[in-house]
Parts: structure tokens; sequence; C-alpha cells
């Protein structure tokens, strides 16, 4: 009797540029792609059909999402573009008019019927390999989560309204069963996502939703509490770990959470400036905060609560006395992790109308200036932790060096993957695997990093 074959399946190949929230739109899209049957090429010469998602939000970035549309043209030839850009689709079309299609942000029945159309599926192809979990571009142990799209502020030097729309918040019932599926998949650490993680559910006036018999809101208090339920197989409680969080009233709901141990130690708020001046002409929401007294009082309760943010330098109009005056409450606030970056127009924003534009060289000097600030903070801080005994999830283990010891790559609770710091291990057991979690003792810190052993 003959051996029945299968026709091959199409293979697709993904170029993912830009935020973790870009990265989920990637995610989701492969999935469904996946579940048509297609199959994955790691690289431009085995595809069928080549997805560059890219990112909108700076110039340099559209450039960088240009010239990945390029290589991806010069490789393969067959490319569908995605992402925010897609809402620039006379511009690169006028650069690469031998694209097949371009979709905007967050249109994925869009980008998956363009692919259909550029390389039609296999019929009956098996829709049984696709993980629980969905597939991810993150290693199995951390996934992304995204709550909504969009954002209802007006920010001086953003687009992303533009780009992605006003807020929509998904319904909490399905957040929270995307949740549960990842961490029964494996996953160890939830990173929740979003333009404005605080204002989550606004748009749908905090509606009930029934998950596991009982009601919960489609609100960040609620989802909090409901994610610091699961469980993964083992019995562990995964870490579930707050973005975009910006510092309305009702945050310091979540900060009792953390201490009990549901929710990780750990706020990432968009600060973007503290100068009085600046924030009004950024049109910053919430800037009227008392954040200094929260910051204060969110330490009390929750003692190894980490907060970073970023900030923008060389905004319009920022004087050195305002420039002076974010240093200083640096100082007094003394941010865990932070990020600086230099203003850079944005074609769209508002910002690029305002007088008084900062000349890169004292914008440069200012960069400088802070980065230098935030080092010093950062170092006393992880000073600060050396000889304490702390969990630490793994990310990677190395391979035996000379003597046979293995070293891995972790992170402590304060550090987000490819943002914050890392916790490097010496003498692992070599038996571990990513995503474990154990407990290290500190040895050693520099301005940005841990040094340790297990315990």
């Amino acid at each position: 009797m003959a051996s029945l074959k299968f026709p091959d399946a199409p293979k697709v190949g993904m170029v993912s540029l830009g935020c973790p929230k870009a990265l989920v739109d990637s995610e989701r899209i492969l999935t469904k792609l996946r579940s048509d049957g297609y199959a994955l090429s790691p690289d431009y010469e085995g595809a069928d059909v080549v997805l560059v998602n890219t990112c909108g939000f700076l110039d340099s970035a559209k450039e960088e999402s240009l010239e990945a549309i390029g290589e991806a043209i010069a490789e393969n030839g067959r490319v569908i573009v995605t992402g925010c850009m897609g809402n620039e689709a006379e511009l690169i079309r006028a650069r690469f008019p031998q694209v097949l299609a371009i979709t905007g942000a967050h249109q994925y029945e869009d980008v998956v019927n363009a692919v259909h159309e550029a390389a039609p599926p296999v019929p009956n192809a098996f829709v049984d390999l696709v993980p629980e979990g969905g597939l991810k571009l993150t290693p199995r142990h951390y996934g992304y989560v995204k709550i909504s799209e969009g954002c209802n502020h007006s920010c001086a030097f953003c687009i992303i309204p533009s780009l992605r729309g006003k807020l929509a918040s998904r319904r909490i019932d399905a957040v929270l069963r995307e949740a549960e599926k990842l961490v029964a998949a494996g996953t160890k650490e939830l990173l929740i996502i979003s333009q404005d993680t605080s204002a989550y559910g606004v748009d749908v006036r905090h509606e009930e939703r029934m998950w596991q018999g009982e009601p919960v809101r489609t609100h960040m208090t609620d989802l909090a509490r409901a994610l610091g339920r699961l469980r993964t197989p083992q019995g562990e409680t995964p870490w579930v770990r707050l973005h975009y969080v910006y510092p309305y009233p009702h945050v310091d709901a979540v900060i009792p959470l953390m201490a009990e141990g549901l929710l990780t130690p750990y706020l990432d708020i968009p600060f973007q400036h503290a100068a009085p001046n600046v924030l009004r002409a950024m049109k910053r929401p919430a800037n009227e905060a008392k954040v200094l007294e929260r910051l204060q009082q969110w330490r009390s309760i929750c003692p190894d609560i980490t907060v970073r943010s970023s900030f923008v330098v060389g905004f319009p109009g920022e004087t050195e006395a305002d420039f002076q005056y974010l240093l200083d409450w640096l100082d007094e606030a003394q941010l865990d992790r932070v990020g600086a970056f230099r203003f850079e127009p944005v074609e769209g924003a508002q910002a690029n109308a305002l007088p008084d534009h900062v000349p890169a060289e004292v914008k440069e000097e200012r960069y400088q200036r802070i980065m230098q600030k935030c080092a010093e903070i950062s170092a006393a801080k992880l000073a600060a932790k050396i000889g304490r005994t702390m969990p630490v999830i793994i990310d990677e283990i190395g391979e035996p060096d000379e003597d046979g010891s293995v070293g891995a790559t972790a992170r402590s609770q304060a550090d987000a993957p490819e943002i914050d710091g890392n916790v490097f291990l010496r003498d692992v057991d070599p038996g571990l695997a990513a995503g474990a979690i154990i407990d290290a003792v500190i040895e050693d810190a520099d301005e940005h990093d841990l040094f340790g052993v297990p315990a």
C-alpha cells in the first residue's frame, strides 16, 4: 500500500521590529498562520513570503523599518508589510513598489488574508500542531500579555493614538484565559503590556465578566488580583510584571498585592519628566500626582518594590533649570531602573511646532548627565543587595568551562527581560533549565547587574 504524502506547507518568514506590543502582534499573526497550516521559516531563503512588522514611533525607527523591508526584498522578493508604519503606505510604496501588501497596526485579519493570497495554504493542513499557548517569539518561560490597544492621551511628543487609535480594552475574561493558557503551557513570567495599563477598562466603563464562577471588573486592580491567583502546573505562583502604569490613584491598590507575593514587586511608570513646565508642554496626564510622597508610601508597604521609568531630555523649551529640576527629583525619587531618550521630532507630533527647540549638542550633554546620575543611583542600590538571598529566574544556561563549572544568566524580580539588568550566576547545576526559579546569594554588583551563586 502506497504511503500517503502530504504536500509541503508554504513557509512564512517574520521580521518583528519595535516594542513588546508589536512582538505580541507578531506572535498572534504567526499563531493564526500556523493554525492555517503554514510552516515557519527561520531565514529568507526558505520562505515563500516574508512578513515585516514595522515600528513607526520615531523617525529613526521608521528608517530601521525601511531598511528591514529593503533587506527582505533583496533577500527574498516576496514581502508583506504590517505594523505601525503601515499607516504610511504611500511612503513605503514609493520606495518599494514591489511590496505585495501593506496593513496597519493590529490588523490581524488583513495580514493573514494577504499571506493567503501571496502563498495559498495547503488544503486540510493539520491544525493541531499549534501549541496550547500559541506560538511565541519569546523564550517559553516568559510571555507578553497585551490587555488593550491604543491610547486616549494626546501627549505632545507621541503619535501612538494616530497609529493605533483610541483605547480599546480586551475582554477581561479573554485576557485571563490567555494568561491561564500561557502558564499551563510552561510560562513562568507574565509581562502585562499596553499603551496605558492603568486605564484598562475605561472605554467599556469597567464592565463585569464572569471568570471561574465569579464576576471580575475590566479594571487593572481586578485583573491584577485574578492574575495573582494563577498557579503553574507545579503549584508555583508565576511572576506577574506590570508595564506602562500611569500613576493614577488606584495604582496604590496593587502595592499590597506585591507585598503579599501575588504580583511581582515591580512597576514600570512612564514619568517622562519631572519639571512642571516641561510636563505641561508635553501634555502629560497625571502630572499633578504627589509622586514622591506616593513612592515613599509604596516602599513602606512593599520595601522590595522596584520602580522603573523613562525620561525624555531636550524636549522643546526645556531650560537648564528644568533639567536640573529633573536631576534633583531623581536624587530624591531614587528610582531603581531608568532609561532616557533624547527628544526626537516625529512627523505628526504636536511637539514639532513648539518653540525653543534644544540644540543637538545641549541635548546630548544632558543625556550623558542623566545617564551618569542614574548609573550612580543604580550602582548604590545594587551594592546594597550584596549578601542578600533572592529568587531569580534562569534565562540561559552556559556551557561548562575548562574546570567543568557552569554559569547562567538570570534575572531578579527587579529585572524585566531585555530592558533591565541581569544576575550572572556561577557554579549552577548543569541540569537546570531556562525558566527555573531558584534562590541565589548575591556576591557582587556593578552599575547595572548583580553577580552571585545558587543558595
